[in-house]
């Protein structure tokens, strides 16, 4: 019954909104003082659409029905038609940019920035667009496959559950029908898809870029062709790193599998331990190296502790709390979501929340007790506190310095968990000692992770790029998708795919619309991030030692960077915590500079690199 209520509140609230005068725009040349006064009312509307909308999809996401959908919708409609309506009237103050103070034209720039999936200025189309994205959404979060054979014929498998089972199987018969199983529900959510694309481009057209790719690109403090430029610098930086793993990897999957394991040089998607073959961690025990066991175990150990759900959460809070930070305030506690409901559908997909873009923080995940949970929760415990930390900001301000910050802060904490911290909080007895087999082996199971995302983390938005630019058809929608998997990342699928197939649409950040290059930067960001920090800390030893917990002068720098938001451009964040004002992938060579070293000697005499079929 509260629930219900709820909703109902939702749903009238955002139809009150939507419904309510707009004040006219004054007639005549603007003023610099009726900027001013337009900007700040316009903060304030958003603020409250935004709030509303945000309450609206937690219920979405945490009680998927048709209802929830709808409503869902309904806010995003309102959202969404208030923010175009405002950036079609802030075009009446253009003249005026040179003239404002930097803090109010960056205003204008940002909110011209601000929709991530841009509508038409038709109120039908618009309407269309979000419902077709609640859709969307809710299709991906109720999707299951239910295998017939098998260890897990019986079960339907979620994406939680479809994970779990590709971390625990390496029977490659299993492996290969859990993925054709879950692939197969992307062809679904296609034309959906394809509407969702045609609409967000006249939005995007609409607000004078040539397609919401371009859109997302501007968001990054220079022109969008540039930003393309800087993406792949930085890749150049890390591509012999990430060339150098897939080559040792590739050698010993072969080993387990044999020669089909690796068709043209290139490794079969579904041998790698993860349902998209985005990071590799899972098939650790198929590769280690001889004599280089892990000092631990991360999941024994919170197994061993009788770790429980929330008792993660608390050790992610500790961290924080260690560096300076205030504690997460009691709603937190009293509304996230940490496990599974039994009773409902939901998306299971770990996300931070702040849902009044103040306080209200949350989190959503369905926690299960393991190493890879403990260290999501670290990393989505970063966007919460940098949510808090900017909340000071203007309302246009209240986001990170560009979305690789948000994503590369509890990244770079997470960093921080090594044997020191593990045995301050009380999970290991005893700090091993160190030898320069457990050094490679901790570094290559951690760069199964960190480096073998690198170029899944930049093809996601590249296809999406070309998808928004017209350059890829939906016909072939799949076929560029794969182009890109196998240039980039030197993966192939385990069956040649059906024609109708829409293997990007069983990732969730695609029929979901959430921009994924932040991912990607965030994997670069985050060593550039640790390596400033524990310079503050006064670290000078291996940075793949370092942890900053505990160290209030680390704690200090990151919270000055934190609070500054989105109200100045992404460098001048940057160089608060590491001196430096240019993005650079250096920091992420010398932490993996020990098992760089050691991948090269495996490799010596074998091929690096794979052949792409024309």
């Amino acid at each position: 019954m509260r629930l219900l209520s709820t909703l109902v509140l939702v749903l009238i609230s955002s139809l009150t909104l939507a419904q309510t005068p707009q004040a006219k725009t004054p007639s005549g040349s603007p003023t610099l003082a009726e900027a001013q006064d337009w900007m700040q009312r316009a903060e304030t509307q958003l603020l409250d659409l935004n709030n509303r909308a945000g309450r609206a999809s937690w219920v979405q996401e945490t009680y998927i029905t048709d209802d929830t959908e709808a409503i869902s919708a309904d806010a995003n409609d309102v959202v969404i038609g208030a923010t175009t309506r405002l950036i079609d009237e802030s075009v009446r103050y253009d003249p005026l940019v040179k003239q404002m103070p930097p803090d109010l034209a960056r205003k204008f720039t940002l909110l011209k920035l601000s929709l991530t999936m841009p509508a038409p200025r038709d109120p039908a189309l618009r309407t269309e667009l979000t419902k077709i994205a609640a859709a969307l959404d809710g299709d991906y979060g109720k999707s299951k496959y239910c295998p017939k054979t098998g260890p897990f014929a019986g079960k339907c498998l979620g994406q939680s559950e479809m994970e779990q089972a590709f971390a625990t199987t390496t029977d490659p018969a299993v492996l290969q029908d859990l993925w054709v199983g879950w692939h197969s529900l992307g062809a679904p959510l296609k034309p959906n898809y394809e509407k969702l694309v045609k609409l967000s481009n006249q939005g995007s057209r609409e607000l004078g870029y040539k397609d919401v790719g371009a859109l997302w690109r501007a968001g990054y403090d220079m022109p969008p062709d540039q930003f393309t430029g800087e993406v792949h610098r930085l890749y150049e930086q890390v591509r012999p790193l990430y060339e150098s793993l897939h080559a040792y990897v590739r050698r010993k999957l072969v080993e387990k599998y044999g020669p089909s394991a690796a068709p043209n040089g290139m490794i079969r998607a579904d041998l790698l331990g993860n349902i998209w073959a985005q990071e590799w961690g899972n098939v650790y025990p198929l590769i280690a190296p001889p004599n280089g066991k892990p000092p631990y175990d991360l999941t024994e150990l919170l197994e061993a502790k009788k770790t429980q759900p929330l008792d993660m959460v608390h050790y992610g809070e500790n961290f924080f709390k260690s560096l300076g930070f205030a504690p997460l305030p009691k709603t937190f506690w009293e509304r996230s979501m940490f496990i599974r409901p039994a009773d409902r559908d939901v998306i299971c997909h770990a996300s931070a929340w702040d849902v009044d873009n103040n306080e209200d923080l949350r989190l959503k995940m369905c926690i299960k007790v393991r190493g890879e949970d403990f260290i999501t929760i670290h990393h989505e415990l970063g966007h919460n506190f940098y949510q808090r930390a900017y909340a000071h900001q203007p309302y246009l301000f209240r986001s990170g310095a560009n979305d690789g910050f948000h994503e590369a802060i509890g990244d770079t904490i997470a960093l921080s968990i090594t044997p020191e911290y593990l045995k301050q909080v009380g999970l290991l007895a005893q700090v091993p000692p160190e030898n320069e087999n457990q050094v490679i082996a901790t570094l290559l199971k951690q760069g199964l992770d960190k480096i073998a995302f690198l170029p899944f983390g930049l093809m996601i938005d590249e296809w999406r790029w070309r998808v928004f630019s017209g350059e890829v058809q939906p016909a072939d929608y799949n076929k560029a998708w794969w182009d890109l998997r196998a240039k980039y990342q030197g993966v192939v699928p385990p069956v040649a795919r059906p024609a109708d197939a829409f293997d990007p649409g069983a990732k969730y950040h695609i029929p979901g619309n959430v921009p994924y290059m932040r991912y990607f930067l965030a994997r670069i960001l985050q060593f550039q991030f640790q390596r400033g920090l524990c310079r503050k800390a006064g670290y000078t030893g291996p940075l793949y030692k370092c942890s900053i917990f505990s160290n209030k002068a680390a704690g200090e720098s990151l919270a000055k960077m934190l609070e500054m938001g989105q109200s100045r451009p992404w460098p001048e964040a940057l160089r608060v915590t590491t001196g430096e004002d240019k993005m650079d992938a250096s920091a992420m060579m010398e932490y993996f500079a020990p098992l760089k070293e050691w991948l090269d000697k495996q490799n010596a005499g074998q091929q690096v690199g794979w052949s792409v079929p024309k």
